[in-house]
């Protein structure tokens, strides 16, 4: 009988306790957490998603509206489009840099799981060209995506227009109501095409790419065939890691909702606290002082998301191995690295016997 997708859950969870239970290790649980949080785990089926914040009625002290207008009165807008502009050029650029440590990373990630062991310094340098390669797939990924998505709104977006919908809009009521059905049906299909692709390269492709040395589009290639020798196989595979993720999802939801309560509640005292002490000291919002705040809310998000990381370790080892492990029945060169065949017992080497001299020969008899 074939391994199923069902089959490898077993193997995945006791391979996630003996890696982070049998010893637990504080420092390979923190690393594990820096890799997954860098590597996209939480946020792309490996998981679940970052969980949501609540929301805090923030008390209103009478003059406080006016706290921004001081500073800003007399501010040259060129500044301000400026500042924009220079945040929109910033973002891409760290975007960018984000992407390829996020696709070392999921090198990185593979190698832990699959070694039981998280070296991040030992495995950055080792996965450089697989990261590379993977970085450019993402890259192409991305504007395809885009482009994609582009093209299924603009194009009825411009049909609609053309014919008038959207100038008379009462007069052409059904037509309206039944594009957007069917282009928002549209959407979610495509949407749900592109996240199947993404996962499956994150775990099918990936192992080829870094046990192989290959490209992701060589990787594609091989996994559409194992895919057409199996469909039922894989395609269980992606039912069965949409119903965990979304198990994943609950649990860790549920933690991540109490730890936002225990974060947010002191940080929204805090910010409180100070807006006000700096009301009275005739503070007012400048430049500095909303790049400070923006630089302060950048740093409390990055430490939320590390707790968070930190509370969805186990999912992060869980899911790479289920991959993993669903994976090396279908793939020899990494169920090879995953099951290695015990070494060969070599007979115990045998002395040669003693020394003995040969017999003497029998005295001749004596004659008479």
């Amino acid at each position: 009988m074939p391994f199923s997708a069902v089959d490898a859950i077993s193997p995945a969870f006791e391979h996630t306790k003996r890696q982070l239970l049998h010893p637990f290790r504080f420092g390979q649980w923190i690393r594990l957490a820096f890799v997954g949080l860098l590597a996209g785990e939480l946020s792309s089926g490996g998981g679940c998603n970052a969980p949501s914040i609540p929301n805090f009625n923030v008390p209103h002290h009478p003059g406080t509206e006016h706290f921004l207008a001081p500073g800003l009165a007399g501010t040259n807008p060129l500044l301000y489009a400026g500042l924009i502009a220079l945040g929109i050029v910033t973002a891409f650029v760290v975007g960018i840099v984000l992407m390829y440590i996020s696709s070392v990373m999921r090198f990185i990630l593979f190698d832990s799981v699959l070694a039981k062991e998280c070296h991040i310094r030992q495995y950055w340098s080792a996965r450089q060209t697989a990261g590379w390669r993977y970085f450019l797939w993402k890259l192409l990924y991305t504007v395809v995506t885009f482009g994609v998505l582009i093209v299924l709104v603009g194009i009825p977006a411009g049909i609609g227009f053309i014919l008038g919908w959207f100038t008379q809009p009462k007069q052409h009521l059904v037509g309206l109501v039944l594009g957007g059905i069917i282009l928002f049906f549209l959407f979610v299909i495509v949407l749900v095409a592109i996240a199947v692709v993404y996962v499956l390269t994150k775990d099918f492709v990936v192992p080829q790419m870094a046990l192989e040395d290959i490209g992701a589009f060589e990787g594609w290639r091989r996994l559409l065939v194992m895919m057409g020798a199996e469909k039922s196989g894989y395609a269980g595979y992606v039912g069965m890691k949409i119903l965990l993720a979304l198990g994943a999802a609950i649990v860790l939801g549920i933690v991540g909702f109490v730890l936002a309560l225990i974060v947010l509640i002191p940080v929204a005292g805090v910010v409180i606290a100070a807006v006000v002490a700096g009301k009275s000291a005739g503070l007012a919002w400048t430049v500095y002082t909303i790049t400070l705040a923006v630089v302060a809310g950048a740093v409390l998000l990055v430490v939320f998301l590390f707790m968070s990381s930190v509370i969805s370790v186990p999912a992060i080892v869980f899911f790479p191995a289920y991959s993993i492990y669903f994976l090396a029945a279908r793939y020899p060169a990494l169920s090879a690295v995953l099951y290695p065949a015990p070494p060969a017992q070599t007979p115990p080497e045998t002395s040669p016997p003693p020394y003995e001299p040969p017999p003497l020969p029998p005295a001749p008899e004596r004659i008479g």
